[in-house]
């Protein structure tokens, strides 16, 4: 499976931006090609994408989740995939974020923009309109303050 690894620095602290990251609904505001995030629980979510003009859906489980450190998730139906973004403290009232992810291209088209790069420019742009986002908030939408560790949640 090819792998992709992106880091930025947002101009918020770790809090801030690893909160308005657990707001998976509000996705579709900064990723290309989300058209939906349906969180159904405290560890599941149902994507519905556009790849290259085709539409589509899978479910995804929530397999870690360490409070202001990390989130992983794997994919549980539709494309092969899986990954991790961290945050860590930068310096005072900045943080650094990690996306690293690990999908298997179906078909021609995915397979030929993976080969030319696609992939990894959408999520390097992914993590600037992130930033762009929660920089011109300064606050976050929302925040699960919960912790998921192997698949099991522990509410705080």
């Amino acid at each position: 499976m090819p792998n992709v690894e992106k880091s930025i620095e947002v101009n918020v602290p770790v809090r801030t931006a690893y909160n308005q990251w657990t707001q998976f609904e509000e996705f579709p505001r900064f990723m290309e090609g989300v058209k939906q995030v349906q969180q159904l629980d405290d560890k599941h979510l149902h994507w519905k994408v556009d790849v290259g003009g085709k539409e589509l859906e899978w479910d995804a489980v929530i397999t870690e989740q360490l409070l202001e450190r990390h989130i992983s998730w794997r994919g549980i139906t539709g494309p092969k995939h899986a990954g991790t973004v961290s945050f860590e403290p930068a310096d005072a009232g900045r943080t650094r974020v990690t996306l690293r992810m690990m999908y298997e291209p179906h078909g021609v088209v995915e397979t030929v923009g993976d080969w030319i790069g696609l992939f990894s420019s959408r999520v390097e742009g992914d993590l600037k309109r992130f930033k762009t986002f929660i920089e011109s908030r300064g606050i976050e939408t929302g925040a699960w303050r919960g912790e998921i560790q192997d698949e099991k949640v522990i509410k705080k």
